[in-house]
């Protein structure tokens, strides 16, 4: 009976009339819109015959059982009506559907109204210079606007269905900016290279529901293909610049010592992972590395990967105070050692001990003595040792000036961190970096010419990462305006060593081969950076025709 009464409620707010007939045409049911049109009560028609209640168009409806679609009048109002065979739990009969002609009417308008709306928007859509895609949620694509062939190679058909992971995979496009979007949850904007050799700047917008669920990702492409060189690159780094910005916001996510590491570089990302790997013993380590290049970074980085993160990281620099400080600093102070010393303090977690090779010989035999023995009351130390050192201490233990015996308890683990020379990759999002945390320090917003960050990246550091950080404080406080400009680097940068030595000498090859290695060096250089054979000769004060001739044969070789 519920049930029943569920399925009169449904079909009751349905905006057609519904009129059910059994074979005989004995009315078994209607809705609501039935009565209402029809001016009866359901309740006093229920089994009656149809000929009985409406005998004034009952040939009408007679006939209707024989036709898809008729039409009738009742009460001075048009109607249209359907009928067709039903059966039901095995008892046969007919269904009789109608509406006014007028909401009929009304219908078809708002539908041929849609339509031609919808016509539009595809003409729109399709005549867009622009690609413009949608997918759904979860990368599947959806609809794709005609332009999608001439810059990718594909036709709408060929790509409606297919995820962006697979087209991504297939090489239609890399990278999938709506892959990126549904990774970040939030707008994306990035150069794409297609499949096709053309590249496209896209933006990428999630649209969110009210949970803030990703339900689309819509996608606009414009062609820079043809933009001018000098724009494209510039156009090219900017999206560098947000990468690397972006790849730092991820690290803020981390822990404080995680976001300190910016390594882009292979060397340095060795660094990180060696040390990571190594974080969780208790192994000493000795980290080796120029003057700046971030050893205190590196050690206190291996301290919040160990076991011992929850303890204090105690550091000390062995060349920063005179020897009998620095002893007393390690060992305590007063008669018999009363006060605590950095030893002692560490004990279960981590004692990083900077320039160690500064470290007095008679210091390193107390030093040793006690991380071989007990502290001064005679409990075994649990501590890691961490140092660091500028200087080759195997060649210090040669010349007598450190302890081979501490050296080697020293030496378990060492870890080279290179000097940023050598790790150019790190440059520019160290700059980068240090510029983010100078624009939250002094709430201002600069940024650094493309230029000169190209002349930062080429510069030797000598100071490494702290000259670094030091030198883009100094432009960032003394520039003007938003942007930092080469103009603004000290003059010492601003050099061109033209003069320095610039051939490193490896290993003895017979003198011919090395003349023909280093001209041939020079000759590749020089046609990169002046392109014609004629310049290339003025700036080497040669012959043209001898440049040719050898450039020539080089490139045989």
């Amino acid at each position: 009976m519920e049930k029943r009464n569920g399925n009169s409620q449904l079909i009751d707010l349905v905006p057609i009339g519904l009129v059910l007939l059994d074979k005989e045409f004995k009315i078994t049911n209607m809705n609501k819109f039935a009565e209402d049109k029809l001016f009866c009560d359901k309740s006093n028609l229920i089994n009656q015959y149809w000929t009985d209640v409406f005998p004034n168009f009952m040939t009408e409806a007679r006939k209707m059982a024989d036709a898809e679609i008729s039409q009738f009048t009742f009460a001075g109002e048009s109607f249209i009506a359907k009928t067709s065979p039903y059966i039901s739990d095995g008892t046969a009969g007919f269904s009789l559907l109608f509406m006014t002609k007028s909401s009929l009417e009304e219908f078809t308008e708002e539908m041929d109204s849609y339509q031609n709306l919808v016509a539009d928007l595809k003409a729109i859509f399709d005549i867009s210079y622009d690609v413009i895609y949608v997918s759904d949620g979860n990368g599947k694509t959806l609809s794709v606007s005609a332009a999608s062939e001439w810059l990718w190679g594909y036709k709408e058909s060929e790509l409606i269905g297919k995820t962006v992971y697979q087209l991504e995979a297939e090489g239609v496009f890399k990278p999938s900016v709506t892959r990126l979007v549904l990774e970040k949850k939030e707008k994306v904007s990035f150069v794409q290279t297609t499949k096709t050799g053309r590249r496209l700047m896209v933006v990428g917008i999630p649209i969110k529901d009210e949970k803030g669920n990703i339900t689309r990702v819509v996608n606009a492409s414009r062609d820079v293909t043809e933009v001018e060189k000098l724009e494209s690159e510039v156009e090219l780094l900017k999206q560098m610049t947000e990468g690397y910005r972006q790849e730092i916001e991820g690290f803020r996510a981390r822990d404080e010592i995680e976001k300190k590491i910016i390594s882009r570089s292979v060397k340095m990302k060795q660094v990180v992972n060696f040390s990571q790997k190594i974080a969780k013993v208790d192994s000493t380590v000795l980290i080796l590395g120029e003057s700046g290049v971030g050893k205190e970074v590196i050690a206190s980085f291996i301290h919040k990967w160990s076991n011992r993160s929850t303890k204090p990281f105690i550091t000390l620099n062995c060349g920063s105070m005179p020897a009998h400080l620095l002893e007393a600093e390690l060992f305590g102070y007063g008669e018999k050692n009363a006060e605590m010393g950095l030893i002692e303090m560490a004990n279960s977690s981590t004692l990083f001990l900077e320039q160690i090779d500064e470290m007095p010989m008679s210091t390193q035999t107390k030093f040793l003595r006690t991380l071989q023995g007990k502290n001064s009351v005679g409990e075994t130390l649990n501590l890691r040792i961490v140092t660091a050192s500028t200087k080759d201490l195997n060649l210090l233990v040669k010349e007598g000036k450190f302890r081979g015996d501490l050296y080697y308890l020293l030496n378990v683990v060492p870890i080279y961190i290179p000097p940023l020379r050598e790790r150019q990759e790190d440059i520019i999002p160290l700059v980068i970096h240090f510029t983010d945390q100078l624009c939250q320090k002094y709430n201002e917003e600069k940024k650094f010419k493309p230029l000169l960050l190209k002349k930062l990246q080429e510069y030797s550091w000598p100071g490494n990462v702290q000259e670094l950080q030091n030198i883009i404080e100094r432009l960032f406080v003394t520039s003007e305006g938003v942007w930092i400009e080469l103009e603004d680097l000290p003059e010492h940068m601003k050099v061109d060593k033209t003069h320095e030595k610039s051939i490193k000498i490896n290993k003895i090859i017979p003198l011919k081969e090395a003349i023909e290695l280093v001209e041939k060096e020079l000759l590749e250089m020089a046609e990169l950076k002046y392109g014609s054979t004629t310049k290339i000769a003025k700036v080497l004060g040669v012959n043209q025709s001898t440049i040719s001739r050898k450039i020539q044969r080089y490139k045989k070789t």
